[in-house]
């Protein structure tokens, strides 16, 4: 077998490569080993040639097994050293990689606050965490006190929780085991880490913060600095979770989760290494492995590349609001505090309670009900007849993401996105009813109880007023809008099957795609 490796770097110590876990993996590929192990494909073209065919050679000969000497067998491996400049990179005490997205990170921080403290404490957790977190409640047995975010109801789009209010919160459970919040949202809503760290450290429990679209932070000066960095006031969140295929340029499903600084750290360092052992795969992806540590040097060198694409996000701003007929969504995030229940357009804004105090230039977010059309219309019709693809939509708005290096045709959206007809019936917001974001339901059992207890399925109708034993989310961004133990509302009901029934619309954790069923608590 040819050396797939170039010859100036033949010599090169993995060890000593900016890239250790990858560059480890790419000499293993090249030698001319017979490999009778799994995968079945035993890295050999000739053996799975479809596979061959559809991927490239390459990557068969990349899709090594895990425990290999050299890689991550041993003492010291090049694995471990990925792991170390992974810390580094995101200011970190420590860092694991993860082949299973957020939501294994998710469960995994909800495993270690299950180890952690007693079992009787609750979590002070934001309402608007993702579904993955709630997942692991079930499984770790987790109760929570919920606080609620901010919610732009005009936009369908929670941002993110104050100081005043997790204080608030924390005032109110003087028995929590930690706070767990999430920052930035899916919008780029992005709330002051070390601010609410220092209160939740104050009330003397650790912060958990979900940055599962944060990866980039800290990687340029017009973003936001990284989630896992220390404040002015010496407090940093204590563990973050960090989805680093979504913005940080890794494969998709490759995740990271991060252990901060100090004392809170410490206590949970322990517990998120035996979390770890329980969700980590046997046979994790050898690719996804190399894609972080790829990713992780590619931000570390690619400030230039991620300015670019903010500079093109920009421009994709400015010529959506020179055109006039849209707006920018987040042109209104932080201008000043939102009200703590609800912000809808004109209502007075609370300085005292600003939970917003940046906003990820690399997000474009399109008010498109400004210019008479249906956002969830929109996103469908502009991948269908421009193939042009956005991230998610709400009835009002559709929001594109410019990833790091990325240059997406400009003149093209905006002159797709203009062609689009208020007249048109397709798209048209006209006559459409909006459902705003149901209210949270009455808390009636613990999370873990409802989801084990005895269930029935029942028409949709005949579940208002029961109690879930799912969780229910509409996805993107799969914030859950009935979680189990919660009563089911009649409210709730027609916002998930308006959701449903939308072109891209989809609920996870239905009985049926419809959601025409629930799966409620028996009686």
């Amino acid at each position: 077998m040819v050396s797939i490796i170039p010859a100036h770097e033949a010599s090169t110590d993995p060890m000593d490569s900016p890239t250790p876990y990858a560059e480890a993996l790419r000499r293993f590929a090249a030698r001319d080993t017979v490999r009778m192990i799994v995968p079945g494909h035993s890295g050999d073209p000739s053996a799975s040639p479809e596979l061959a065919e559809f991927f490239g050679a390459q990557l068969l000969r990349l899709d090594v097994a895990p425990l290999v000497s050299g890689i991550d067998l041993g003492l010291y491996t090049p694995y471990e050293r990925a792991l170390e400049l992974a810390a580094q990179a995101w200011g970190a005490k420590r860092s694991w990689f993860l082949t299973n997205g957020s939501s294994q990170a998710n469960r995994i921080a909800a495993l270690a606050l299950g180890f952690f403290g007693s079992r009787s404490q609750p979590v002070v957790a934001q309402r608007s965490t993702h579904s993955s977190f709630v997942d692991g409640m079930i499984i770790a047995g987790l109760d929570a006190v919920f606080v609620q975010p901010t919610i732009d109801h005009s936009l369908g789009i929670a941002h993110g929780v104050s100081t005043a209010r997790l204080a608030e919160a924390l005032d109110r459970t003087p028995d929590a085991k930690a706070a767990y919040l999430v920052s930035p949202s899916y919008f780029g809503a992005t709330v002051d880490v070390p601010a609410l760290a220092e209160i939740a450290h104050t009330h003397g429990v650790p912060l958990i913060v979900d940055a599962a679209w944060g990866a980039h932070y800290g990687f340029h000066p017009e973003l936001p600095p990284s989630p896992v960095a220390t404040g002015a006031n010496g407090h940093g969140a204590d563990l973050v979770v960090m989805s680093t295929h979504k913005l940080g340029g890794s494969l998709t499903q490759s995740a990271m989760l991060h252990l901060g600084h100090g004392e809170f750290a410490a206590a949970l360092e322990p517990y998120v290494d035996r979390a770890f052992v329980l969700e980590q795969s046997t046979s994790e992806s050898a690719l996804l492995l190399a894609s972080l540590d790829l990713a992780r040097h590619q931000l570390q060198t690619g400030a230039e590349r991620i300015g670019a694409s903010l500079e093109a996000a920009e421009q994709l701003r400015t010529a959506i609001r020179e055109r006039g007929r849209f707006r920018i969504a987040s042109d209104s995030f932080i201008s000043a505090g939102l009200p703590a229940a609800a912000n809808v357009a004109g209502e007075a804004r609370d300085t005292a309670n600003t939970d917003v105090t940046a906003v990820d230039a690399s997000r474009v977010s399109i008010d498109v009900g400004a210019g008479g059309l249906l956002g969830h219309a929109v996103r469908s019709v502009m991948l269908r007849d421009h193939d042009i693809q956005f991230e998610l939509s709400t009835d009002a708005c559709v929001l594109a993401i410019v990833g790091p290096g990325s240059h997406p045709d400009i003149a093209r959206i905006v002159d797709a996105l203009h062609g689009l007809s208020a007249d048109d019936p397709e798209v048209a917001a006209a006559g459409f009813v909006r459902v705003p974001l149901p209210e949270p339901g009455e808390r009636r059992m613990l999370v873990r109880d409802a989801a084990f207890a005895a269930s029935v399925v029942v028409p949709a109708v005949e579940a208002v007023g029961r109690v879930s034993a799912d969780s229910l989310a509409a996805y993107p961004p799969g914030i859950p809008n009935v979680m189990p133990g919660e009563a089911i509302t009649a409210e709730t009901v027609e916002f998930l099957q308006h959701v449903a029934a939308a072109p891209t619309g989809f609920v996870r954790g239905a009985v049926d795609p419809a959601v025409e069923t629930l799966r409620v608590v028996a009686d």
